[in-house]
């Protein structure tokens, strides 16, 4: 059948506004391409030939897509720093965001010299892996209390070509003896942990609420719990002379340097985000 990409656009985009969603032309055409089969940036711009069943592949989408699935969980990929990732919701959608600890992380691994990575909360695995798919000659373990987050990021390291050079292992670590998993020290430490307010997740867009993982969401009564514990970990895991980074929620920033302050890591700089938040918040042993 043959279709004008316009009018099927405009159309679907009414539908789902009349959802609540919003949505644009990008996430319509992503959704398009994927059913169709074909590369968005060869689709082309004003009519092409579908069959029956990649039309009803697309509306399916846009039915999910009524529900507040997000786009990446829809597709099974999200794109981030130079790679796509596969997700579901048993992980967390990668922010773009989260790429300025990336960044930072392997500015710093590079101008340390820093070969032995950890991540803590690994979920998709988008944080250290592409930081050693940057580092060549890094090897690194990822920690996450899921199963099948670590499933995902097994995919991840093995499409990504950096399988070789990661251990990924399922620990939580809360256990009262979560460093014995390890039997070396780290040079850099990295973790995205979950900073949102438990009260604070039922006003989440259901975007989030709903399909990303509450493990990867839930801080505690203040946010801040999964801090408070890594505090108490890493310094352990740390090399003198190493580095933590750590994404942080808005208006965190106090807290999270007065946590790990106590703990004896000195508090070295922060980062904003896409919107100008603090994001990322590092320290050194």
């Amino acid at each position: 059948m043959l279709i004008t990409i316009k009018s099927i656009l405009a159309e679907t985009k009414s539908e789902l506004v009349s959802s609540g969603i919003e949505t644009d032309d990008f996430e319509l055409r992503l959704l398009l391409s994927a059913a169709t089969g074909t590369d968005i940036k060869t689709m082309p711009r004003n009519q092409m030939d579908i069959s029956r069943e990649q039309f009803a592949k697309f509306k399916f989408m846009i039915s999910e897509r009524k529900q507040h699935k997000p786009v990446d969980k829809i597709l099974g990929y999200r794109g981030f720093y130079k790679y796509d990732f596969s997700v579901s919701t048993d992980v967390l959608t990668p922010r773009p965001d989260t790429e300025i600890l990336v960044e930072n992380a392997i500015k710093a691994a590079q101008n340390n010299n820093y070969n032995h990575i950890l991540e803590l909360g690994v979920g998709s695995g988008c944080i250290i892996i592409s930081i050693l798919a940057e580092l060549k000659h890094a090897d690194g373990e990822g920690v996450d209390i899921s199963p099948q987050a670590l499933q995902i990021a097994q995919r991840n390291a093995e499409n990504i070509g950096v399988s070789s050079r990661i251990k990924l292992r399922c620990a939580d670590w809360f256990d009262n003896d979560f460093n014995n998993n390890f039997n070396r020290k780290f040079d850099l430490i990295v973790s995205n942990p979950p900073y949102i307010n438990t009260n604070e997740i039922k006003t989440l867009a259901r975007e989030v609420s709903g399909y990303d993982p509450m493990l990867a969401l839930d801080g505690g009564s203040d946010g801040l719990a999964s801090y408070r514990r890594i505090a108490e970990i890493a310094p352990l895991l740390l090399e003198t002379g190493g580095m933590l980074f750590l994404e942080i929620g808005e208006g965190q920033g106090a807290d999270v340097i007065d946590i790990f302050s106590r703990q004896g890591l000195y508090y070295e700089q922060s980062f904003n985000d896409l919107s100008g938040i603090q994001r990322c918040i590092t320290f050194k042993k």
